[in-house]
């Protein structure tokens, strides 16, 4: 049986994150049924973003240009730089409004059992941005996984000497958290890195 238009979308939107085949044929027939509304506006943009859309040669954000909004933004911070395993993590500490300096996109963490050593991630440009400015101090905002903290760790020695203050995100109870809801890793980190009130 030849694999129809239809069949054809279901499976490029099960590809998504988030989307399994269920849901991609509920987005499917959602955009069939609104083709001005959606489909084709989607169309659009999609083939815009694959055209345009390309990473910043300074911190390795997505946008449009050769070097991102942030970093031609002269309001921000030019000697903090914050360094995110991925883009998606950028976003999220923007969404957040809480942070004002640059960005460092690494492209993911060291994971030796995947094969993804230093060389396979933007480590070597972040030590080059730190010997050649004025930054006094990077933060080191990957996951609080095995990987992440053996990156931060890694990224910490290769910035020695090069950078005033290295410093990490605090982990441990988020607002609204309730102790008898956590797991005993973060009621560590939790108890860890508490501070005087």
């Amino acid at each position: 049986m030849p694999i129809t238009d239809i069949d054809r979308l279901i499976q490029m939107l099960a590809k998504l994150p988030g989307l399994g085949p269920r849901s991609a044929r509920r987005a499917a027939l959602s955009l069939i049924n609104n083709p001005d509304a959606v489909m084709r506006p989607l169309a659009l943009a999609l083939t815009t973003a694959a055209d345009n859309v390309k990473a910043c040669s300074i911190c390795g954000n997505l946008d449009t240009t050769e070097t991102c909004a942030i970093c031609t933004d002269t309001r921000r911070d030019g000697l903090l730089i914050c360094v995110v395993e991925q883009v998606g993590d950028l976003w999220a500490l923007e969404r957040s409004a809480t942070y004002s300096g640059h960005y460092h996109v690494l492209g993911g963490v060291l994971a030796p059992l995947d094969g993804i050593g230093p060389d396979d991630l933007a480590i070597d440009a972040l030590v080059a941005r730190a010997k050649n400015s004025d930054v006094t101090e990077i933060i080191l905002a990957t996951s609080a996984t095995v990987d992440g903290r053996t990156t931060a760790h890694y990224i910490s020695e290769r910035l020695e000497g090069f950078v005033a203050k290295i410093t990490v995100l605090a982990h441990g109870i988020p607002v609204g958290g309730e102790l008898d809801y956590l797991d005993d890793g973060t009621l560590a980190a939790a108890l860890r890195d508490r501070h005087t009130v």
